[in-house]
């Protein structure tokens, strides 16, 4: 038996237009946030694949639309972090990639304009979500070294302090197991 083999495409949705946030010549929003913004949530992954499949179309013609019409699907979609995961046979994956490239609007009614980069293709959707979840931290860390936060936020109460504490060594007590199995054998009373 043979195996369908895929490729898995992680996408970010880049809005490089400026939205205007300015309060009196100075910015409020850091660029790496105005460039990863939420997407509408008007964009649904049946609406995602209905506009990939038209400029498939419109790049491809008929040999493209045919080519990756049977494997391509919207495996994830996160308008929140304006992230997808786009699943496509092995074999064509580059021109799902190349359509992406040339979009320049979300794919809803009135869509702004934006670019599709594709950051990672792979072969497992697992290392697809991995690398969506190392780049979402990652963009975290750069919002906050932007805006000069410290470690006071509301992400360290929800989630932790990421220092590692130190404890000192006359708080900790260290039990060996032959230390413990000696106290059983006394406590017996078989002496």
């Amino acid at each position: 038996m043979v195996r369908l083999k895929n490729r898995y495409l992680l996408v970010n949705i880049l809005y490089p237009e400026l939205g205007g946030h300015y309060l009196q010549g100075r910015k409020a929003i850091p660029d790496v946030v105005e460039f990863n913004q939420p997407t509408t949530d008007a964009l649904t992954a049946g609406a995602l694949m209905k506009g990939l499949k038209a400029e498939i179309a419109n790049v491809f013609g008929d040999y493209g639309s045919g080519a990756v019409s049977e494997s391509i699907t919207v495996k994830y979609l996160s308008p929140a972090t304006s992230t997808f995961i786009l699943r496509v046979s092995r074999a064509h994956y580059r021109i799902a990639w190349a359509t992406l490239s040339l979009m320049t609007q979300i794919p809803v009614k009135d869509g702004r304009n934006c670019v599709f980069r594709v950051v990672r293709v792979s072969g497992t959707i697992r290392k697809a979500e991995e690398e969506a979840i190392r780049r979402a931290r990652e963009l975290i860390l750069k919002t906050r070294q932007q805006l000069g936060e410290k470690r006071d936020s509301i992400l360290d109460d929800i989630f932790g302090s990421t220092e590692a504490e130190t404890t000192k060594e006359e708080d900790v007590l260290t039990v060996d197991r032959s230390d413990s199995e000696e106290e059983k054998d006394d406590s017996d009373g078989d002496g």
